[in-house]
């Protein structure tokens, strides 16, 4: 689902529509570093719905007053706690995995212990 959201989709002019902003303040976002889209092979603009959905959260921050560098940083920060929490989900991922690993491992031990008690039961029943 998410490579959906990231395939280039809309030429600027249908982007800024969507967005509810002018092609031009989309150019100036790109300057910026606010955004990027991606670029045909002809090298038009390329935008995805991530990329509409970023335009709309800088839209609704620049209108509670924060400027074009306090949104540039807000971006990075978000890109970087969502690389952290992906972090945090393959770790919490091999953890699983490992506690299920430890769980059999303990689980065959038990299961040896219990064997070998009981042929040695059985070897003093015999003897």
């Amino acid at each position: 689902m998410t490579g959906d959201r990231e395939r280039p989709l809309y030429m600027i002019s249908v982007a800024a529509e969507l967005a509810g902003m002018h092609p031009q303040t989309l150019r100036v976002y790109e300057t910026k570093g606010l955004v990027n889209p991606q670029r045909s092979a002809g090298n038009t603009r390329l935008y995805s719905q991530a990329d509409i959905d970023q335009l709309e959260l800088i839209a609704q921050l620049t209108a509670e007053g924060i400027n074009l560098a306090g949104v540039l940083r807000i971006l990075d920060l978000q890109k970087r706690l969502d690389e952290r929490e992906k972090e945090l989900l393959g770790a919490q991922r091999r953890t699983r995995k490992m506690q299920e690993r430890l769980h059999e491992h303990e689980m065959r031990e038990q299961i040896t212990a219990l064997v070998h008690v009981q042929r040695n039961a059985i070897q003093l029943f015999e003897g």
